[in-house]
């Protein structure tokens, strides 16, 4: 026997009278679900099916360890960083230079690079 949806579940207790309360206790659901369902129900064909889930939680990325910015073409600059063993300058030279176009101020991000990339010339020219 197919197990049937909660959406079902819900129209079959509505046809037969049941309360909200009773409807989200039965089906085990929230109450708004069941206003949900009720207030759509008769507007759909009879082969309707919602898509489950009804509502789709979204969760904001997470700023600290994985922002959208750090992963440039599938790898997170700091990988490619320390495979290439660079310095802590060169370091942030390629991370503002990966990074410009995604994080709203790409000329900023370039000078930040620039003063970098100086700094490491200067060094280098002193040894």
């Amino acid at each position: 026997m197919k197990k049937q949806s909660k959406s079902a579940q819900i129209r079959a207790l509505l046809a037969e009278g049941k309360s909200v309360d009773e409807i989200a206790k039965a089906v085990k659901c929230t109450k708004k679900l069941v206003y949900v369902v009720r207030s759509q129900w008769g507007k759909e064909p009879k082969d309707w099916k919602p898509a489950e889930p009804l509502f789709v939680e979204i969760s904001a990325p997470d700023m600290v360890n994985h922002p959208p910015h750090y992963n440039v073409g599938g790898i997170e600059v700091i990988e490619a960083i320390e495979a290439w063993g660079l310095n802590y300058r060169l370091g942030n030279v390629v991370k503002y230079v990966a990074r410009a176009e995604s994080k709203g101020n790409y000329l900023e991000d370039l000078k930040k690079a620039r003063w970098y990339l100086d700094r490491e010339i200067t060094k280098s020219e002193e040894i």
